[in-house]
């Protein structure tokens, strides 16, 4: 056997060594999280910033990330705040797992409010007796050229439902939802076919466990509110990426 061939050999048997190696970090990574995490399943691992691994698993509101070693050696739960360019790098990089299609929400069972032009949208899981979401509910006061359509999502109070339900037999849905999540001023008792049962089912099926959840029309899931210029950018990002 000549030297070129020994050599060239040798390079093979290191690089499949390597692949090995490779491979067995990944299962190592995915027992050692899945063992962790109590039995989580390990939807994927991949290169992620820093120098980390990635690890993707589905928890009960979607795909959740965490980050390891390439030994699994330990396990870091938590934020990659980028702080040169002003970016929360895990919060944008779950937003891009969680995609949906927008298309198929059934807007037609969400009260719609149109402001302005209304050319930019936001879907909006809220539920008028939590706080959060009559802040944000405030912030969006804020916003023209918006078209929000809300899913009513009495999961707070849900004794208080009822008002849901009156909203969406009322003669302007709009103005009713803003006088109860805005003004704390419940309509009057109504019965109606309303999809607010349906809504709760969609909820769950979309992993909505907390409010207010925002869907851009990117798809994009957003978990709690946004500031008034944080919400505005994102919008505008958006709307000129469509």
């Amino acid at each position: 056997m000549t030297t070129l061939k020994r050599t060239l050999l040798l390079a093979a048997a290191v690089l499949c060594g390597f692949a090995a190696a490779a491979r067995a970090d990944e299962a190592t990574i995915r027992r050692v999280v899945e063992e962790k995490l109590g039995g989580v399943k390990v939807e994927g691992v991949q290169s992620g910033p820093l120098g980390l691994f990635e690890v993707r698993f589905r928890g009960a509101d979607g795909v959740r990330i965490l980050y390891t070693d390439a030994n699994a050696t330990h396990l870091i739960l938590g934020k990659i705040y980028d702080v040169k360019a002003d970016k929360d790098l895990t919060e944008e990089r779950v937003r891009k797992l969680n995609v949906i299609k927008f298309e198929s929400l059934p807007l037609a069972q969400a009260v719609k409010i149109q402001r302005g032009n209304g050319k930019r949208t936001l879907v909006m899981f809220s539920d008028p007796y939590c706080p959060y979401c009559k802040q944000f509910e405030q912030t969006l006061q804020q916003i023209d050229n918006i078209t929000v359509y809300v899913f009513m999502y009495p999961v707070i109070r849900p004794q208080l439902a009822d008002h849901s339900k009156a909203v969406w037999c009322s003669s302007d849905r709009a103005t009713a939802w803003l006088d109860l999540a805005l003004r704390g001023k419940p309509p009057a008792a109504a019965s109606c076919d309303n999809p607010v049962q349906a809504t709760l089912e969609l909820g769950r099926k979309l992993g909505v466990n907390s409010t207010p959840t925002l869907f851009l029309a990117s798809g994009e899931k957003i978990q709690g509110g946004l500031s008034v210029s944080d919400l505005k950018e994102i919008l505008d990002q958006v709307a000129v990426a469509k």
